[in-house]
């Protein structure tokens, strides 16, 4: 039988009117953490997945669907692995940078880590971007790394047909001050360090009608390291730590949930929300990722639909690029884990919500 010709797939131009510039998000079908693969699907995909070995250094790995694998070294020392990477979610070039950059070593301050060196991973449709541009958004990354005081010391390059940057990041963390999602107890508080409404700010900029000061915001939120999480880490009273990105803020908060066994009451009245962003959600500027959100984890939710709405729930689920630090405490150290987020300048830190007994899941009230 005659072997069936293989087609070569070209990728589809990218169309720029004239005396237009070149837009990056033109390139990608999603932005940023809005990228995911939705939560559901993706455990789908995982479900028949083992670790063929599991050693016992290995402190953190995929049973919990934690931020980061973290393996121990010796009696003070555990080293911790991640790695994040997106299409763009800006058009301007070095911004894109500084987001990915800052998206991956979140992961790294989620654990209580503290980064040590980056990898750059890197996809360029190298024939249809400039070099220019491709090199700023290297600059935007190298600019985040040293920042947070490491080097890039190498990664990996391929042509793709839409441009993908990220890092493998590796960070160190004390064995004793490892930050799981599944130490939460009944009792917490929970504190949320950054403002919700990323996703918005980016579908608004897909239309053209983010205005210069909501774009400011947005790249002032998701260039903010979240270093606060390795001077938490070593706080008594903080017993769980993840980020909210991708899935949005329900999904991160089930995922503390199940992995904990506890259940979650949040106040949406206290939820910090990014200067208009609702404004231009209300206005149709909202991701197809926070409908997959709610599809794969709605289930586990309970919303008071009498006061909550379309709205609500989609900023509820608002996929984050580069979102704030979701932490568990204990109620006597609130006070001194708001202090940490407000000393490294996280001004919006805020208690929205408490754990108690019970199935894992999320009820979100409305306290006026």
């Amino acid at each position: 039988m005659p072997r069936k010709k293989e087609r070569s797939v070209e990728p589809q131009a990218v169309e720029t009117p004239p005396g237009e510039p070149l837009r990056l998000t033109q390139f990608s079908h999603g932005g940023g953490c809005g990228c995911k693969i939705a939560p559901g699907v993706l455990e789908q995909i995982l479900a028949r997945t083992s670790p063929a070995l599991v050693p016992p250094q290995l402190l953190v790995g995929i049973e919990t669907s934690d931020d980061a694998a973290v393996f121990q070294l010796n009696a003070d020392q555990a080293v911790i692995a991640t790695t994040d990477f997106f299409m763009p979610i800006v058009d301007d070039p070095f911004d894109f940078g500084c987001i990915a950059a800052t998206n991956a070593l979140s992961d790294v301050y989620a654990m209580g880590g503290t980064p040590l060196l980056a990898l750059a991973v890197v996809g360029m449709p190298v024939n249809r971007l400039p070099l220019e541009t491709i090199q700023r958004i290297l600059e935007g990354g190298e600019s985040v790394c040293a920042k947070a005081g490491i080097p890039i010391a190498g990664g990996h390059t391929i042509d793709s047909v839409e441009p993908i940057y990220g890092l493998v990041a590796i960070g160190l963390v004390h064995p004793d001050h490892v930050q799981r999602n599944s130490g939460a107890r009944p009792g917490d508080k929970l504190i949320l360090g950054k403002g919700l409404g990323v996703g918005f700010f980016s579908a608004a900029l897909k239309k053209g009608l983010l205005s210069p000061a909501c774009y400011a915001a947005m790249i002032a939120s998701t260039t903010q390291l979240n270093t606060p999480g390795r001077t938490l880490a070593c706080l008594a009273g903080v017993h769980a730590m993840t980020d909210v990105t991708g899935f949005g803020l329900l999904g991160h908060l089930v995922e503390i949930c199940k992995a904990s066994g506890v259940a979650a009451v949040i106040d949406y009245t206290a939820l910090p929300i990014l200067p208009d962003a609702v404004d231009y959600a209300a206005r149709g500027c909202i991701t197809g990722a926070s409908g997959r959100n709610w599809s794969s984890y709605g289930e586990h939710v309970s919303l008071d639909r009498k006061q909550l709405g379309d709205l609500e729930r989609a900023l509820l689920t608002d996929p984050q690029t580069s979102g704030g630090l979701l932490v568990a405490c204990a109620p006597e150290v609130v006070t001194e884990v708001l202090a940490v987020f407000l000393q490294e300048g996280f001004d919006q830190a805020t208690v929205i919500g408490e754990l108690g007994e019970g199935k894992p899941q999320v009820t979100v009230v409305r306290s006026h």
